[in-house]
């Protein structure tokens, strides 16, 4: 089913890009929007398209993001100021720079959908998880999903005297090896490697999805390959019950005992195949929740990252430039903003085309990112410019930094480009305390206007407000 995409831009300039985007891809439905903005207003009061391209600041300010119901990608063609600030401030978490390209829209538009249906299927699982957490006898006593699994194997080990009852949690891509996610004997093991070419019993309940019984260790011929493994243990019956759901083995309640008398009653395996089935539930929600952690952790890696250059983008930058600038008043901190620019840029996109530039801005990044303090904070700016604020560092200190990444860049040969092109850098600095810097906006503006007379000055170069260092 195609996604529907509702267009609201009156650019004529940026509706060719995305009328061309739009026609190579099939799995999208567009809808422009060449009305007024009140009727645009009254079709997303009826219709909930899948996501929202809209442009910024024009767009935007008619609008109210909060109440839109679904993700939105800004469009900033004109003024870059404007469309960001616009973009910070109507909280809208997708953006892109004018020149637009239909990776970064392909890119963008993947990122919003298929979060939009993440989201949507996250509430349907959630209800599922706590639907399940309600039928397992023991979820009511934590929320942890691993404390479940070893009160499970725990209350197992009292009702039943064992010697060894184990939770194993199976990879369906991969029988060879399996996980020890919780044992009564230590609530500290967890994900414990084990390799089931030493536990026979366990793959034939995996092979046979049914429960395994060896009454008698030593004489069971299923047990013959591994019998001088076992015999120093002093094992004689062992249950494997294989843990379903949905008609997945999802793992293996695996028991052992060293009783040497007697093996597992009737009554005692009707007592674990019942307790197996519960458990169900306990090792299902625990996968789900790991599952949808990492998902979420994702999630909020690619929500405050650049799509190219892999570093914090600058939404993310304003939320925390807010935070520290606060800190520095409040407190008398100094705090410095370098803006940077690498020289000629337009030179490498047009001798090695777009695609080199984008691996040059990406390995140029990184390179940065590496040369940087833990405390400071860099982020792209828009496209080869670039922001790194400096925490608790004076104007002096900033220099310093400037000076060194000027030469960490100069040193740097950049893999796609040819070995005599160096690439070049132009910095602006300013920082607080300074009369000027009323608020943050001052401070990325000092920056910027230093930064700007570094360019005219011939680049390559790092002005502090109305200071020169080259």
């Amino acid at each position: 089913m195609k996604k529907e995409i509702l267009i609201y831009e009156t650019d004529k300039d940026v509706l060719k890009f995305l009328r061309a985007f739009f026609k190579e891809k099939k799995d999208y439905s567009p809808l422009y929007i060449r009305k007024n903005h009140n009727t645009f207003k009254k079709i997303l009061a009826h219709k909930t398209p899948d996501a929202l391209i809209v442009s910024s600041p024009d767009g935007l300010r008619h609008l109210k993001p909060s109440e839109i119901q679904c993700p939105i990608i800004a469009l900033i063609s004109t003024s870059l100021t404007k469309g960001i600030r616009s973009v910070v401030q109507s909280d809208v978490e997708c953006y892109m720079l004018s020149p637009f390209f239909k990776e970064e829209l392909d890119h963008k538009l993947k990122l919003v959908v298929d979060r939009k249906s993440w989201i949507e299927g996250l509430y349907d699982e959630n209800e599922d998880l706590y639907a399940l957490m309600e039928l397992a006898s023991l979820a009511s006593s934590t929320l942890n999903p691993k404390e479940v699994l070893y009160l499970v194997v725990k209350k197992i080990s009292d009702i039943i005297k064992v010697s060894r009852c184990s939770m194993i949690s199976i990879n369906a891509e991969n029988h060879r090896y399996a996980d020890v996610v919780s044992s009564f004997e230590d609530p500290k093991i967890t994900n414990l490697r084990i390799d089931l070419n030493k536990y026979p019993e366990i793959r034939r309940a995996l092979y046979v999805k049914k429960m395994v019984v060896i009454k008698d260790a030593q004489k069971d011929p299923l047990m013959k390959e591994v019998k001088d493994i076992i015999t120093p243990l002093g094992i004689r019956s062992i249950v494997v019950i294989p843990v379903i759901f949905r008609d997945e083995v999802i793992g293996s309640l695996l028991l052992r005992t060293s009783r040497k008398k007697h093996t597992f009653s009737k009554r005692e395996i009707k007592l674990l195949v019942a307790l197996a089935n519960a458990s169900a539930n306990a090792l299902y929600n625990a996968f789900l929740y790991e599952r949808l952690d990492k998902e979420k952790t994702k999630l909020e890696k690619l929500a405050i990252t650049d799509y190219l250059t892999g570093i914090y983008n600058i939404r993310y930058f304003y939320n925390r430039l807010e935070e520290e600038f606060s800190r520095s008043g409040r407190y008398f901190i100094p705090l410095s903003c370098i803006m940077l620019d690498i020289d000629h840029f337009k030179k490498i996109n047009d001798s090695y085309g777009h695609r080199v530039g984008d691996l040059v801005l990406r390995e140029f990044a990184q390179l940065v990112k590496r040369h940087t303090r833990k405390s400071d904070l860099f982020s792209r700016y828009g496209g080869e410019e670039f922001i790194l604020l400096l925490p608790q560092t004076p104007i002096k200190g900033a220099l310093i930094e400037a000076g060194r990444l000027m030469k960490v860049i100069k040193k740097h040969q950049f893999r796609s480009i040819k070995e005599d092109h160096r690439i070049t850098v132009s910095f602006g600095i300013s920082g607080t305390p300074n009369n000027k810097i009323k608020n943050y906006d001052d401070l990325i503006q000092l920056a910027d206007n230093a930064l700007f007379r570094a360019k005219e000055k011939g680049r390559d170069r790092i002005i502090v407000h109305h200071h020169s260092h080259s």
